[in-house]
C-alpha cells in the first residue's frame, strides 16, 4: 500500500476543510484584536500617551499574529488551488485595498513617533484606523459574497471566468456581513484593550465602545441569519455525490433554490455554532459592562469562534457557490489538490502546527502584562 492511501481521499478532504477554518478562526482571534485596537485607536485615546499605550498592547505581538492569515493564503493555495484562482482574481480589487490597509500598520507603528509633531503623530494614528477598520470590513463584505454567490464560471479546461465588478460586491446583505465583521472585531478589540491598557480613561472608553459594538455585532447577526433565511437562495448538490472523485467541479450537479438554513433540519448538531456565537458574544458585553477583563475576552473568542464555523458549516460541503453557473460551483469533494498532495501537506502540518502553537503561547506568555505610560516612558523599543 502506498503511504498516502492509509487515509481515505474524502476524509483528507474534510480534514482540510476543517484546517482551513481553523486558520481563518485563529487568524481572527489574534489579529482580530489587533484589527479591532486599530479601529478604536482614534476614538479611546486622546493624548499623546494614551495613543502610545493603546498601540503598544499589540505592539509586540500583531506581526506574529498575521501568521495566521499568510497560512490561511497558503493552504488555500496548496489545498485548494481553484478556490484561490477564483477567490483571488475574482476579489482582486478587494484584496488589493486589504493588503494595501495592511501595510499602513507597519509603516504606521515604525514611522508614528519619528517626529514629535500632532500633526504628524495625528495623520498615522489615522492610518492605523484605515489599516484595522478597512480589513475588518471587507473580509465580512467577502464572506457575505460568498453566501450570496459570486459570478463566476468555468470553462471545459476549468479556466475561470469571473464576470462581476468591485461595486458589485457591495450588496447590502455583503455590507451588512461588513458591518457584523466590524463591529464584532472592535468588540474583540475593546475586550484586548480592558486586558493590556494600565490605563483607567482608555479602557473605559474601550468598554463603551466594546458594549455598543458587541450588541451591534448581534442584531447584525440575527439580521444577517433572517435574511439568509428568507431573502437569499442556497445552493445544493443534485445526485449522486463522488466524494472521493476527481476535482473537476463540472461533473457535479447543482440546484439553487430553498434556503441555506436548510442545512439545520439535515445537520441538527450544527446549531451549536451560532449558539455559541449569540451566547459568546453575549456573554463578552455584558463582560465589559460589568468591568470583567480576562472573561470578556475568552467569551470574545468564543462568540467569533461561532460566527465563522456558523459560515462554514452553514454552506457544507460548499466553499465558493457560482452566482451565475451553479454548476461551477466549488465544494469539498471536487476542488481540492490531489490524495497525496493533501497527504503531504497533512504531515508537515502535523510537524510544525503545534511547533507555532507552543511558539505563539510561549510568546504571550514571556510578553504578558499590562502596559502604561510610565513603563513607555522608560521604554526605548517601545511605539
Amino acid at each position: 500500500m502506498i503511504l498516502h492511501e492509509l487515509i481515505d481521499f474524502e476524509l483528507l478532504r474534510v480534514i482540510w476543510w476543517l484546517l482551513l477554518g481553523v486558520l481563518l478562526i485563529g487568524f481572527a482571534l489574534t489579529d482580530g484584536f489587533d484589527l479591532g485596537v486599530g479601529t478604536l485607536l482614534p476614538f479611546v485615546a486622546r493624548t499623546d500617551g494614551e495613543r502610545r499605550v493603546v498601540i503598544n498592547t499589540v505592539g509586540p505581538v500583531w506581526e506574529g499574529n498575521q501568521v495566521w492569515f499568510i497560512l490561511g493564503g497558503g493552504a488555500i493555495f496548496a489545498a485548494w488551488p481553484p478556490l484561490y484562482a477564483v477567490s483571488f482574481s475574482g476579489f482582486y480589487m478587494a484584496m488589493f485595498l486589504i493588503l494595501a490597509a495592511l501595510i499602513l500598520r507597519p509603516v504606521g507603528f515604525k514611522y508614528r513617533s519619528k517626529r514629535d509633531s500632532f500633526a504628524w503623530r495625528n495623520g498615522w494614528d489615522w492610518a492605523l484606523f484605515v489599516g484595522g477598520a478597512v480589513p475588518a470590513l471587507l473580509f465580512g463584505v467577502a464572506v457575505g459574497n460568498v453566501l450570496l454567490g459570486v459570478p463566476f464560471r468555468l470553462t471545459d479546461n476549468l479556466f475561470s471566468l469571473y464576470e462581476g465588478s468591485f461595486f458589485q460586491l457591495l450588496h447590502p446583505f455583503a455590507l451588512l456581513a461588513g458591518a457584523v465583521s466590524l463591529a464584532m472585531l472592535i468588540a474583540h478589540g475593546a475586550a484586548w484593550l480592558t486586558v493590556k491598557a494600565d490605563a483607567p480613561v482608555v479602557v473605559d472608553r474601550a468598554r463603551r465602545f466594546g458594549v455598543t459594538a458587541g450588541l451591534v455585532a448581534m442584531g447584525g447577526y440575527a439580521l444577517a441569519g433572517l435574511w439568509l433565511a428568507f431573502g437569499i437562495d442556497g445552493f445544493a448538490l443534485v445526485g449522486p455525490i463522488d466524494t472521493d472523485g476527481p476535482s473537476n467541479p463540472l461533473l457535479s450537479e447543482v440546484s439553487r433554490g430553498g434556503s441555506w438554513l436548510a442545512a439545520y433540519s439535515e445537520r441538527p448538531w450544527i446549531a451549536i455554532a451560532p449558539i455559541m456565537g449569540f451566547v459568546g458574544i453575549g456573554l463578552a458585553v455584558r463582560g465589559l459592562a460589568r468591568g470583567g477583563e480576562v472573561s470578556a475576552l475568552l467569551w470574545s473568542k468564543l462568540g467569533i469562534t461561532g460566527v465563522i464555523s456558523s459560515v462554514g458549516l452553514t454552506m457544507f460541503p460548499f466553499i465558493l457557490p457560482s452566482s451565475i453557473d451553479p454548476r461551477s460551483s466549488l465544494t469539498v469533494w471536487d476542488a481540492s489538490s490531489s490524495h497525496l498532495t493533501l497527504f503531504v501537506m497533512l504531515v508537515s502540518t502535523a510537524i510544525f502546527m503545534p511547533l507555532i502553537m507552543i511558539y505563539t503561547a510561549w510568546v504571550y506568555k514571556v510578553l504578558w502584562g499590562k502596559v502604561g505610560e510610565d513603563e513607555l516612558s522608560s521604554n526605548k523599543n517601545a511605539y
